[in-house]
């Protein structure tokens, strides 16, 4: 870790000092652009009385090298913008290496209690586990990498691929940081998905109209021979008159279909820009593993890259987006530019609009592989778990929470062997069940993406997990507690009875109801999972089910958390423990805090 904190200060240190550096030089074409603004005025108070050429000379000595620091300066600013960010960047990972993820995006709206797992194992939202990982850039990134949390993966061969993936990007830390800075300074939304079906619609209008395109050639070619003729005494300067009326009409005739095409495309332009140069650092690289070859494939194809066709489309973009500016409303009147622009991003349409969606769709795919290569990275200690091939198997040592800070983190085993199995984990209150519960069930899914986990060594099978950690009651639906847990029971049983091979956790099941019809539920429900070949773990402060391990000695395992009471304190070691719970501490604190007993 310490070579992890090393690297992150060393570029902050870095690139806070370029920043600084371009921010002087900066400073420094601003005010050689101030003097040669003054230069100018001066040179045109003592010379104005010379004739017009001459002035125009001045203005033009002056003019070139003044446009040509502007674009320097613009130049300088991006640089010094991206150097920022990449600084700033660096920050957040180091305030994550401490457990504060605020600067990332927990995506806090893909928290559901419907889901089989998300809300009890704090997948979305502020500290989360997600908002730990996300690193993405892009919507499309984001909903990937969601995806890949709220559908964890069954299948071992793609599991191993996207591991593979993940170690290779793991390497790439500069390329990783690059593409999040790129993102970043032109982050995307949920609206950048409708470009893919606007830019798969395939509607010609002016590219199939012969007339549209002998104009725009002929007007521009009567402009250039009209000129010429008044330069030389050919034509009268009426001519030029009367071309400006007819070609500003023409220029306009078909506007409303121009603007209409404008609208659809409006604001496009700089995402287009930035996603082009999110795939151009993607098509620089050689990559190994499969899943990422496959990725750069998708955008270089015949020799013709994603990134140049679609930084042409926002070109085109861009100069319609300059249709009302006077410049713009000039070229239109001598060249039909607007006509022009629509003409080719409609060929533009026709030729790759059917790729957009593959592009964007490879776009997000490596967006979501950079935040899990980034997590691969900040988290060296981190194994790869094997994937078992039958269920059910989880075996692993030393397995932590990814979110409990590593200096007090206490490490706990798992060992399932085989199906039924279950643990029954009985414990005192803040000894350690629920977290354990949450330890497993976040590296269980961890591993099921493809993901290092905080462990020793871990072997899982990638069965779909379920959890009953945290039901609530709902007024609005009218549910009690104990319905919503019932109902929560149902769905797990009528899974495992339509063939599903399910990983379960369920912490202090029926707490809803009377302690005489919470252990008579608790222990038929325990059996019926044993009889539908399930396996899991239960935590319970009901020790009555710790006798199950008799009547199921090879299906059922008792494991406890203890509280130590000694001189009158109460201590926690947090470690499993094999057995049956011999301490409860609820008395030992309602006497501690006051309450009589």
């Amino acid at each position: 870790m310490e070579k992890i904190y090393n690297y992150y200060k060393e570029t902050v240190t870095a690139y806070t000092r370029r920043a600084e550096n371009l921010k002087r030089k900066i400073h420094l074409l601003g005010s050689i652009r101030l003097l040669l603004v003054a230069g100018l005025i001066a040179m045109i108070w003592l010379f104005k009385s010379e004739d017009w050429k001459v002035l125009a000379g001045i203005v033009v000595v002056f003019m070139i090298p003044f446009i040509a620091l502007m674009v320097w300066h613009t130049r300088l600013f991006a640089r010094k913008c991206y150097a920022e960010a990449l600084a700033q960047l660096c920050r957040n990972e180091l305030n994550g290496l401490d457990y504060d993820f605020s600067a990332f995006d927990g995506a806090p709206e893909k928290s559901s209690a419907e889901h089989s797992f998300s809300l009890d194992l704090d997948l979305f939202g502020d500290h989360s586990l997600f908002q730990s990982i996300n690193r993405t850039v892009t919507y499309i990134g984001k909903e990937k990498l969601a995806d890949w949390f709220i559908h964890p993966l069954t299948d071992k061969a793609m599991i191993l691929k996207r591991q593979d993936a993940i170690r290779e990007l793991e390497a790439y830390t500069q390329l990783r940081q690059h593409f999040y800075v790129t993102g970043i300074l032109q982050p995307g939304n949920k609206n950048d998905q409708r470009l893919v079906s606007l830019l798969s619609n395939e509607a010609p209008s002016f590219i199939n109209s012969i007339l549209w395109k002998v104009l725009v050639w002929l007007i521009p070619a009567i402009w250039v021979v009209v000129i010429a003729g008044c330069v030389l005494n050919l034509l009268p300067a009426s001519a030029a008159g009367i071309l400006f009326g007819a070609s500003f009409v023409i220029s306009y005739l078909n506007a409303v279909q121009i603007t209409k095409l404008h609208n659809s495309l409006d604001k496009t332009e700089q995402i287009l820009h930035t996603y082009s140069d999110l795939i151009k650092s993607i098509e620089k690289e050689n990559f190994r593993s499969s899943e990422l070859t496959d990725i750069y494939k998708q955008f270089v194809n015949d020799g013709q890259t994603a990134s140049s066709v679609i930084k042409k489309l926002s070109k085109h973009i861009g100069a319609l987006n300059q249709r009302f500016s006077a410049i713009g409303v000039i070229l239109n009147i001598l060249t039909l530019r607007d006509t022009r622009m629509a003409m080719k991003l409609e060929k533009w349409k026709l030729a790759h609009g059917h790729d957009t969606e593959r592009w964007f769709e490879a776009l997000g795919l490596f967006d979501a592989y950079c935040s899990l290569g980034g997590f691969a990275f900040n988290h060296p200690g981190y194994i790869y778990p094997e994937i078992a091939d039958t269920y059910f198997k989880m075996e692993g040592k030393a397995l932590g929470h990814p979110l409990l800070r590593r200096d007090v983190c206490v490490k706990n085993d798992i060992d399932i062997e085989k199906s039924p199995w279950f643990l029954i984990i009985t414990g005192a209150n803040m000894a350690g069940k629920s977290t354990y519960l949450r330890t497993v069930g976040v590296n269980y899914l961890l591993s099921c993406i493809g993901a290092p986990v905080c462990a020793g060594s871990l072997t899982v099978y990638p069965a779909q997990m379920v959890t009953s950690l945290r039901t609530s009651d709902s007024l609005v639906s009218n549910e009690s507690y104990f319905f919503a847990e019932l109902k929560r029971l149902k769905m797990i049983i009528d899974r495992l009875q339509q063939g599903e091979k399910l990983f379960i956790i369920l912490d202090e099941i029926l707490k809803g109801t009377n302690s005489i019809d919470k252990q008579k539920g608790s222990l038929a429900l325990m059996k019926q999972l044993v009889a539908n070949q399930a396996c899991g773990i239960i935590a319970t402060h009901d020790l009555a089910l710790g006798e199950l391990e008799k009547e199921f000695p090879n299906q059922i395992k008792n494991y406890r958390f203890e509280a130590d009471i000694t001189n009158e304190e109460l201590t926690f070691s947090y470690q499993l423990r094999e057995g049956i719970a011999q301490n409860m501490n609820a008395c030992f604190l309602m006497k501690k805090m006051g309450i009589t007993v």
